[in-house]
């Protein structure tokens, strides 16, 4: 395996709890403790997924994230001991990919690294000795998603999305213009059990839509279908 997971949180006890866990699955980690020890490292590093805490000194989980996703698309799982569905919201928005809660299951925590890892890698792999071909283009007007080299455009210039992004937009592209719920997103994306998924997708939606969108609040392409779910449009 050999991944690097970098483990973000100001107290000690954690981190060290969290790589315990970590090490004997094969995952290779890396340590900071607040938000800008955390940015340095990436820096410095290869790093695969990181596991932030939220409430830190110096620069929050949430601040962290942002900086983060100005140039870096890796997997981000937010730690808080925050349970309410606002804090949810709030992570989701600021560019993370998943958010767990305070105390957690260390086991849940480990499947759920390996399902943002599952991801990240299959879509950023090497494509270079496939043959690209128009088939694997998927295409709504001057929305286009190329599955061989994982890049979403828009009208010719390349969309930065997240490995969640990219796995709705795939989905709905393939089956353009039929409506799907919540559930079917959250399913196939996150490749899990959906469970009170309405809000987390209604986030990964909003997102999406403002980076496609040229006006988020009357979108061309991802709509939404009222009492029903989500779709792209068809067009040619």
């Amino acid at each position: 395996m050999n991944e690097n997971i970098l483990i973000v949180d100001d107290d000690k006890e954690i981190v060290d709890a969290i790589e315990f866990y970590l090490k004997p699955e094969g995952f290779n980690v890396l340590k900071a403790y607040d938000g800008i020890d955390a940015i340095e490292t990436l820096i410095d590093n290869n790093v695969d997924l990181v596991i932030m805490d939220v409430m830190m000194p110096n620069l929050d989980g949430l601040k962290a994230t942002l900086k983060i996703r100005e140039n870096n698309n890796i997997p981000i799982i937010l730690l808080s001991s925050k349970n309410q569905d606002i804090d949810k919201i709030l992570g989701l928005n600021m560019g993370a990919d998943d958010y767990i809660t305070k105390p957690f299951n260390p086991l849940e925590l480990i499947a759920r690294v390996k399902s943002q890892l599952r991801r990240f890698i299959n879509l950023n792999s090497n494509s270079s000795n496939k043959n690209i071909n128009d088939s694997n283009v998927l295409k709504s007007g001057g929305l286009s998603l190329n599955k061989d080299t994982k890049v979403v455009s828009l009208d010719g210039e390349v969309i930065k999305v997240t490995p969640i992004e990219y796995k709705i937009l795939e989905f709905l592209l393939l089956n353009k213009g039929i409506v799907f719920s919540s559930t079917e997103i959250y399913e196939n994306a996150w490749d899990d059990i959906a469970y009170n998924c309405e809000k987390t997708v209604a986030v990964h939606v909003r997102r999406i839509r403002e980076k496609i969108e040229i006006n988020p609040k009357e979108p061309k392409y991802l709509k939404v279908v009222w009492g029903i779910g989500y779709k792209i449009e068809d067009i040619k």
